[in-house]
């Protein structure tokens, strides 16, 4: 142990003191990573909307991961039927709202980032308001169609990336919309204007770890965008009963009404 962190110290990380060195050194030590990349995820302020069987996962590993700032979003409460896939959420937070039980989780989990929460509803003035440049990311990880909508064409008018994930029953799927390009694809041009009627786990059913994995893989897409890797135009989908994971690629629509030129 000494060893190793003797190994990081001289490897020299401006922004990252002597603890953060040892926390991260699992990721430093990796080539694609290295302290330039934990340096890029120090500096990184994430947005998560929704703080349910998405945002949990994502917001653990991202919190782990050493992301600088993490705003969260969500209106609700912890429910005793959200538990089984909700996994920051613990018997004793049932009640409380989901965004300051899942606060205290982070904390507990990486006193380094700072959390900021807010406990409401989003639409698409708020988010256009909210929406600045000292936001780096935006994980979708809601359940609303209108939401996901106004997510898209925020985030495109506003050049920010947003990573997308949604699961029910067994299937899940998750794509980055890298809007910092422009030839990226919005949802709009992969799923069309029209409205979709919402599906939700009360109605519909989930099993936990199939939205735990697609909450893991939006993590996962946002680390790997800070550290200059974009999936561009690619959408991942989820078969979880037969275990298979198919890549879709996506074309931008020239005639897309929200990214159009």
């Amino acid at each position: 142990m000494a060893h190793e962190t003797e190994s990081l110290m001289a490897m020299q990380a401006p922004s990252l003191n002597d603890e953060e060195l040892l926390r991260y050194s699992r990721q430093i030590f990796l080539k694609q990573w290295d302290l330039e990349g934990q340096d890029n995820a120090k500096k990184a302020h994430v947005l998560i909307i929704g703080a349910g069987g998405l945002g949990c996962p994502a917001a653990l590993y991202l919190a782990g991961a050493g992301i600088g700032k993490l705003t969260l979003v969500d209106d609700d409460v912890v429910e005793i039927s959200n538990l089984h896939r909700q996994i920051a959420y613990r018997e004793s937070d049932v009640g409380l709202p989901k965004v300051k039980a899942l606060k205290q989780q982070l904390q507990c989990l990486n006193h380094n980032v700072k959390i900021d929460t807010f406990q409401q509803r989003v639409d698409e003035a708020w988010l256009l308001d909210f929406l600045d440049t000292s936001i780096h990311l935006v994980l979708d990880c809601t359940d609303n169609f209108s939401i996901r909508s106004a997510l898209n064409r925020a985030c495109q008018r506003k050049k920010i990336p947003l990573v997308s994930g949604a699961a029910i029953r067994y299937q899940g799927q998750v794509a980055l919309y890298d809007f910092t390009r422009a030839e990226q694809a919005c949802a709009v041009c992969l799923y069309g204007e029209g409205e979709m009627p919402d599906a939700y786990c009360h109605e519909a059913g989930i099993l936990g770890p199939v939205v735990g994995l697609m909450g893991t893989q939006q993590a996962l897409l946002a680390l790997q965008w800070l550290q200059g890797i974009s999936r561009l135009n690619q959408l991942y989908v989820l078969d979880a009963q037969r275990l298979i994971w198919r890549q879709l690629s996506a074309k931008k629509d020239s005639q897309c009404p929200v990214c159009s030129q």
